[in-house]
C-alpha cells in the first residue's frame, strides 16, 4: 500500500512488527499459547479454560456459563483469551489493543468499551466474583483462578 505524505512523495507503509498478533484474512491463528508447562510436557493440549462458572473454548471463539453461551463480542472475547493467555501478568492497555486491533488506529475508549462489556457478561465484582483488575493508566490482569480441561473435559 503505498500513500502520498504531507510532503508529497510517496512512501512505503510498512506495519509495525510488535502490532503482528498472527491474525491472518482467514482468521486468527489456531495454535494459542494457551497451555501450561505441565501439559505442554505431557503432550496433551487443552481444549477448554474453565474459571468461575464460566468454561471458554478459545478456538470456537464461544463462552459459556453452564450449558448457557454468554452473550459476547468477538472483541470482547479476544480481550478474555489475551487476558487469560496471560493470567497472572500485567498486561498493557497497548498490549491488548495491538492484539484484539492488529494494524488498526482505534481509541483506548475502546478498549474501555468492550472491557466494560467483558466485565459485565461476567458480573466481575458481584457475588464474589473478582476476575479482572485494572491498573489505572497500566493495564489489566486476571486474577481468577483458572483450570485447563483437555477436549473431554477433565482438568489438567
Amino acid at each position: 500500500m503505498r500513500s502520498i505524505s504531507a510532503f508529497g512523495r510517496l512512501e512505503q507503509f510498512h506495519p509495525e512488527p510488535r502490532l503482528d498478533t498472527g491474525h491472518t484474512v482467514q482468521g486468527p491463528v489456531s495454535t494459542r499459547p494457551f497451555v501450561s508447562q505441565r501439559a505442554a510436557s505431557a503432550g496433551v493440549t487443552p481444549a477448554d479454560v474453565s474459571f468461575g462458572p464460566f468454561r471458554l473454548h478459545p478456538t470456537q471463539l464461544l463462552l459459556l456459563e453452564g450449558d448457557k453461551p454468554v452473550c459476547l463480542g468477538s472483541r470482547a472475547l479476544e480481550i478474555l483469551i489475551a487476558l487469560l493467555e496471560r493470567r497472572g501478568e500485567l498486561v498493557s492497555k497497548q498490549d491488548l489493543m495491538a492484539r484484539v486491533w492488529p494494524n488498526v488506529f482505534v481509541e483506548p475508549a475502546n478498549l474501555t468499551v468492550h472491557m466494560s462489556a467483558l466485565r459485565r457478561a461476567l458480573r466481575d465484582g458481584r457475588d464474589g466474583h473478582r476476575f479482572i483488575v485494572n491498573i489505572p493508566g497500566r493495564g489489566y490482569c486476571f486474577v481468577g483462578r483458572v483450570d485447563e480441561l483437555s477436549a473431554n473435559g477433565e482438568a489438567l
